[in-house]
């Protein structure tokens, strides 16, 4: 007698990774083993990238606020410093964001510490 296999079931979860690695390069989209060793490896990079995308940001604004304080004569550490001196409590994300957008009120900020 012949065993019962679920042939149903198992295609179907193939075809569901199948289809995610669509747009792969190769044999990562059509050949089961790689396809599935790919899209797991992808789904590590994700949870990791998530986590460094926070770092990347913090990153990018500090960049812009050393920019924007160098224009006003202060260099980052200097800012920051200034800034944690007189109790002024701005995150860095809106700082960056004050300095590309708004620079009139970036620079009163910088006045107000100096």
């Amino acid at each position: 007698m012949p065993r019962s296999v679920n042939h149903v079931a198992s295609r179907a979860r193939r075809k569901k990774l199948l289809k995610e690695t669509r747009g792969y390069w190769g044999a990562r989209k059509n050949v089961w083993t790689v396809a599935k060793n790919t899209y797991e490896k992808g789904l590590c990079y994700a949870y990791r990238d998530r986590k460094k995308k926070k770092s990347s940001f913090r990153a990018l604004w500090i960049q812009r606020i050393n920019a924007a304080a160098r224009m006003e004569g202060l260099s980052y550490s200097q800012f920051i410093c200034l800034l944690k001196a007189n109790s002024i409590e701005i995150n860095r994300k809106v700082l960056a964001d004050l300095a590309m957008n708004h620079p009139a009120a970036f620079k009163a900020i910088v006045n107000k510490v100096k």
